[in-house]
């Protein structure tokens, strides 16, 4: 079988750079406070909606709205829990003012556009020692000022992907026991960060509280795996508002090696099913492959031992 998701004609990439001082030279930071990778297209995009700087008084900013909204959104029978970045989210909370750097771009400048938008945003948290949080992801974005900037190569492991992590209030786990056969289902863990390059979230649902740490492995695993395909479809069809792809996806070490750095040739590959979340449809369910005889647990515990819990 196989599965089409909408592709999105433009897509849009919000960081927020908390400061204490109030932010008066913003246009000295394009091009001068960016690292050189992107700091021709920075001054070319500058000014368009490709690359846009505005500075707020924290209290009317548009980011505040964005955030209250996103809580009420997330009210559910569901507990929500943001598991990065909490000390850099209470800084920019705090904050007197916020930069806030934008760029909307069509689907096939991905990921090039967002890469440009943070690298202003570096330049801004380093002009005034700001905290970065990406909009879309809710994460801090790390930075520093004796660290590297904004790569030229595209990574999707450099900040790229969070998480949201959700536990049924309504179930019951019991100790982990390794050995044991009774085992929960309360976990559910979607990606955040995918849709800014035109795919979909991918979620994996029903899974053991204990294999928290394997699920996000397999869901990073497989958004790579998916981000890769995409871009390389992108780039030969970048007026295309739809694509068709497998339901089947075919996982392996070298993959993983994109977030670990230690791939596995030898090790034996894995295949996941994705299916359409019937309650969300922009949303992808990853889950074992069609006729694995178990359960999802069993499944993640099936999967190689560098993906493994």
């Amino acid at each position: 079988m196989q599965i089409t998701y909408p592709v999105p004609a433009e897509t849009t990439s919000v960081f927020v750079v908390a400061v204490d001082r109030t932010p008066t030279e913003l246009s000295s930071i394009v091009p001068w406070r960016m690292g050189r990778p992107h700091r021709r297209a920075a001054m070319e995009a500058l000014g368009t909606p490709r690359l846009e700087l505005e500075a707020f008084r924290a209290g009317q900013s548009p980011w505040k709205r964005l955030e209250s909204q996103a809580f009420r959104a997330g009210q559910s029978p569901w507990k929500r829990i943001e598991l990065e970045g909490d000390d850099d989210l209470r800084r920019i909370k705090r904050a007197r003012h916020h930069v806030v750097v934008s760029s909307t771009a069509p689907v096939a400048a991905q990921p090039e556009a967002a890469q440009i938008a943070r690298a202003a945003a570096r330049g801004v948290a380093e002009a005034y020692h700001g905290v970065i949080v990406d909009q879309l992801t809710g994460s801090a974005v790390y930075h520093c000022v004796e660290c590297p900037g904004e790569r030229e190569e595209f990574r999707l492991s450099d900040d790229w992907l969070s998480w949201t992590t959700e536990f049924s209030e309504d179930s019951s786990c019991p100790p982990w026991d390794p050995a044991g056969t009774e085992i929960c289902a309360c976990l559910r863990v979607t990606t955040r960060g995918l849709r800014r390059f035109g795919l979909p979230e991918v979620m994996l649902d029903g899974a053991a509280c204990a294999h928290s740490l394997c699920t996000v492995n397999v869901l990073r695993t497989v958004a790579q795996r998916l981000l890769t395909g995409h871009l390389d479809w992108l780039a030969g069809n970048p007026g295309a508002r739809c694509r068709t792809i497998g339901e089947h996806l075919r996982v392996d070490g070298a993959d993983f090696a994109v977030f670990s750095g230690s791939p596995d040739l030898d090790g034996e590959p894995f295949r996941v099913r994705l299916t359409r979340d019937a309650a969300d449809r922009s949303c992808l369910r990853v889950g074992p492959p069609a006729g694995f005889d178990g359960s999802l647990n069993d499944w993640l515990c099936r999967t190689p031992g560098l993906l493994a819990a």
